[in-house]
């Protein structure tokens, strides 16, 4: 790759490029437990499986999926929070050349319904408690089979047998006249033999949903390179981690793209050990650091606020963190300084996107950081700063454009949709939609979006999507969400109701019915009704403009 203002600021350690070694994920985890077979590889709640344990479950499950029909190509839904049957899962599918299909475990009937559908799931590996929802929708889908796991399946003795009489609200059995498939039971049956991978380099191994400004969610396609490719820039970057040793903490969800490569993947191909926590609540994180002293810090914004502001904060030791590392929203500034005089570790911002596996920038790690910046690009990573309406126009340093990207984790478009595809991916470029600049020195800023997306404690949330649900409700005539700001969340949902003539509603109305619609972070937090919502000259909602009269408000009352 040409020089770039942006290599003068990485460490001296990390390339400008990369001799990428064609070895995919699953065969990385191979290698991995050839190298470390008894290192520990995943904990769940006090329960250890090394790195050798972890690939022979993955052969079981490869073999039972085998049996159940399953082979390359296929699309297998994976609906699971962080366990150990999430990454056993997801590299059995891998094995077999299938294609991993990740939903958020919390999306509602509705949203469920539209990704399986879109994706051609044959599958689907669920956590026990979506059973019932999935069962519902497998006659609208072509979901042939449906496994159930079970977060005691993987505790230790006597938590095992004991949480589903403690912790009756999560777990649920699974009955066999449901016709469902029970994940230990399958991986008891069959045998630990290695499967044949036939994989290329360039086969599609993923399919990560983002959502879109029309309100409808795409499949980002990953190949097998994509995902190679890009742990391989993020083991350049981060260049000191002990392989075999290190211990990284395992917050951001799987079925996100920051955590399906920068924890999951990158632990599998790496050798770390990866304490996992399914619901990431402060008070359960700081327990985990105080317990396992990890040396790898990576989370949304929201989790480091939650945890400055918990009481048990104070008494949590940090010693043994070498790295933080923030990504999915903006990081508040006093956070990081806060954090930085509490901790005594700076907070590295990153950026990317589920279409640039994801990671595209960082700040460079033992190199200079600038507060506020997300970083420059990686390894073999272009960046361009273009007029937001040509979109062909490079932005003089300072200005600021759409952000567009260039390389080989870039992902090669959207499954199923050629147009939307053709729009956002254009001569190997993509184009974000995000809003930044680039200083002297080639350090990204975001400013805004380019369209109306909110970024509420790591989540995408697709305003459209909101007004959707709501326009269905019988007595709403016009609603419009926006996002404005929010000091633990970064951003918060709030929607403008206008109802029908002669209708009454409640803001629990309007709570009620989303809680049915949508996944519970896309909720609206703030609801405001109006007798009419402002429009431009030719009938549409000028959404921005709630938006800027909100703040204007916000920032009165402060």
């Amino acid at each position: 790759m040409e020089n770039r203002i942006w290599h003068k600021s990485y460490a001296p350690q990390v390339p400008p490029s990369i001799n990428y070694e064609k070895v995919t994920i699953p065969e990385g985890l191979e290698r991995t437990a050839l190298r470390f077979p008894d290192k520990v590889s995943l904990i769940m709640m006090g329960k250890k499986l090394t790195f050798s344990q972890v690939n022979e479950l993955v052969n079981r499950f490869a073999n039972a999926l085998a049996d159940l029909g399953i082979k390359k190509g296929d699309k297998v839904a994976i609906a699971l929070p962080n366990m150990p049957q999430a990454v056993i899962a997801t590299y059995a599918v891998f094995k077999l050349g299938a294609v991993v299909v990740m939903h958020n475990p919390l999306y509602t009937e509705r949203e469920l319904e539209y990704q399986l559908n879109d994706s051609d799931s044959k599958l689907c590996i669920c956590f026990d408690l979506l059973v019932p929802r999935i069962l519902k929708l497998k006659p609208k889908t072509k979901l042939e089979n449906v496994i159930a796991c079970h977060l005691k399946d993987y505790l230790p003795f006597p938590i095992k047998q004991l949480f589903p009489y403690i912790k009756k609200e999560m777990h649920r059995e699974v009955d066999p006249k449901e016709g469902v498939l029970d994940f230990a039971d399958l991986i008891k049956k069959y045998p630990a033999k290695a499967v044949d991978m036939d994989l290329s380099f360039d086969d599609l191994s993923t399919l990560l949903y983002t959502g879109g400004t029309t309100g409808v969610s795409k499949g980002v396609m990953l190949t097998h390179k994509n995902i190679s490719v890009n742990v391989q820039q993020l083991k350049a970057w981060i260049y000191d981690a002990n392989e075999g040793q290190d211990i990284i903490m395992g917050i951001f969800p799987f079925f996100h793209s920051a955590g399906f490569t920068a924890i999951m993947n990158q632990s599998m191909y790496r050798g770390l050990t990866v304490p996992l926590i399914p619901r990431p609540e402060p008070e359960t994180i700081l327990k985990m650091v105080r317990k396992h002293k990890p040396n790898w810090f990576p989370c949304v914004p929201t989790i480091y606020v939650g945890i400055l502001n918990h009481p048990d904060f104070a008494k949590t030791d940090f010693t043994s963190v070498r790295g933080c590392v923030s990504g999915a929203a903006p990081l508040a500034l006093e956070t990081i300084r806060e954090w930085e005089k509490s901790v005594g570790a700076t907070i590295i911002e990153v950026y990317g996107l589920s279409e640039t596996s994801p990671l595209s920038h960082a700040n460079p790690w033992g190199g200079k950081t600038k507060v506020g910046s997300v970083g420059v690009p990686v390894c073999d990573t272009d960046c361009r700063i273009v007029d937001i309406t040509d979109g062909k126009k490079e932005m003089p340093q300072g200005e600021s454009g759409e952000i567009v990207l260039f390389g080989p984790q870039v992902a090669s478009g959207y499954y199923k949709k050629p147009k939307e595809t053709a729009e956002s991916f254009k001569d190997g470029w993509f184009y974000t939609g995000d809003i930044g600049y680039m200083d002297e020195d080639g350090y990204l800023f975001i400013v805004d979006r380019k369209k109306d997306m909110i970024i509420a404690g790591g989540y995408n949330i697709y305003p459209r999507e909101i007004d959707e649900v709501l326009f269905q409700h019988p007595k709403i005539k016009e609603a419009c969400a926006v996002g404005i700001p929010d000091s633990y969340r970064g951003e918060t949902v709030k929607v403008f109701i206008a109802p029908k003539p002669g209708e009454t509603l409640t803001k629990k109305e309007v709570d009620d019915y989303c809680r049915e619609n949508l996944a519970a972070y896309k909720v609206p937090k703030r609801v405001e009704f109006l007798e009419e919502l402002p429009k431009s000259a030719i009938g549409k909602v000028l959404r921005r403009e709630l938006r800027d009269q909100e703040i204007k408000k916000m920032e009165k009352k402060e």
